[in-house]
């Protein structure tokens, strides 16, 4: 990593309007933004106007990582990505687990900055397969993800993101254009959650742009953390699940996650007797794989085949300690075509921190 004075680089995404203003194109919120104003994220300010980038290569964490723990667990199986984020986001949910680094904005004093290929170095002498830009909303810094996805596109490396979904298609497609193989989008709840805890936002670009990155190609899999007294009564969740359906299909993976308190919410833990019915529900409505994450049980971290029942990949901390599937991605007990992308890494060590 390099200190230096930070440098703002030009955005890729607005569009100048009356007065000096810009309409930022990053993300849904399209913030307009006056002369020496910043957008919602703390990212993007106006400087004459024209739209900069303050936060480009400027990192709070970087680190290698199993896929697992994304969680992607239909993508490269077992490999580990050199993960890593700038600041701030473009939500402040009141149950972030990462509020440290995501309601922090970059300062303009000296900072840790790394450039793309100095990251895509470090990920290639960690003997990682692949980045994934995760920990804040990563879209907010699209024109250090195109860089770096394009620098790792050069040596052979996937790209990832673990997202909160709501980035503008034009900001998805530029992705998708520099590299993007895989992502999770973090599916908050229904419209009722997204007006009451997020800011009256729109659920439905979610599963639009989920949608979307299904048709060009790219790798999807979708996170509904389960927050109690948010999203966890039945007419939420049922929406989340058919939604999922009627938008992705049966064979996109779902996870439900257990929600522990944090920041400023401070209800119980999620109700194991309600992730459970989730997740009946779900295999229920015909979902094939579907998980539940964060209560440390590798029944409910394996992947079994939807026709014959049979274990197929079994997880315990987010490795893999059991593969079955044949060379072409089948059931070898039946023969049905399982929904993975990338290679099986097996035997990769443990000796990540998580």
């Amino acid at each position: 990593m390099i200190t230096r004075k930070q440098s703002p680089t030009k955005a890729r995404l607005y569009f100048k309007v009356s007065k000096g203003y810009v309409l930022c194109g990053v993300c849904e919120r399209r913030c307009l933004i006056g002369p020496g104003e910043k957008g919602y994220c703390g990212n993007r300010v106006n400087i004459g106007g024209e739209l900069y980038n303050i936060g480009y290569g400027v990192l709070s964490a970087v680190e290698s990582r199993p896929i697992e723990i994304k969680p992607l667990f239909h993508f490269w199986p077992n490999s580990t990505a050199l993960t890593f984020s700038g600041w701030s986001c473009n939500f402040h949910c009141p149950w972030c687990q990462n509020f440290t680094l995501s309601f922090n904005t970059p300062s303009t004093n000296e900072q840790y900055y790394v450039p793309p290929e100095k990251l895509v170095e470090k990920a290639i002498r960690n003997g990682d397969e692949g980045l994934c830009a995760s920990f804040n909303e990563p879209t907010i810094h699209l024109e250090y993800l195109v860089d770096a996805f394009r620098e790792a596109k050069k040596h052979g490396l996937y790209n990832t993101i673990v997202s909160n979904g709501y980035m503008t298609l034009d900001a998805l497609k530029e992705l998708r254009e520099a590299g993007l193989d895989g992502l999770n989008f973090d599916i908050k709840g229904c419209r009722e959650t997204y007006k009451k805890f997020i800011g009256a936002l729109d659920p439905m670009v979610v599963f639009r742009n989920a949608r979307v990155a299904l048709d060009l190609g790219i790798h999807v899999e979708m996170v509904f953390l389960v927050v109690t007294g948010a999203n966890d009564y039945s007419e939420c969740y049922e929406w989340v699940l058919e939604k999922h359906i009627e938008i992705l299909g049966y064979d996109v993976p779902l996870h439900i996650n257990r929600y522990y308190p944090s920041w400023k919410y401070h209800e119980p833990p999620t109700s194991l007797k309600t992730l459970f019915e989730i997740y009946e529900k779900a295999k229920e409505y015909g979902i094939r794989y579907v998980y539940v994450g964060n209560i440390g049980d590798p029944k409910y971290e394996t992947t079994y085949c939807p026709r014959c029942g049979k274990p197929l990949i079994a997880r315990s901390g987010y490795r893999v300690i059991y593969y079955k599937l044949t060379k072409n991605g089948r059931c070898p007990y039946c023969g049905f075509k399982i929904n993975i992308v990338g290679k099986y890494i097996p035997n990769k060590g443990l000796s990540f921190i998580i």
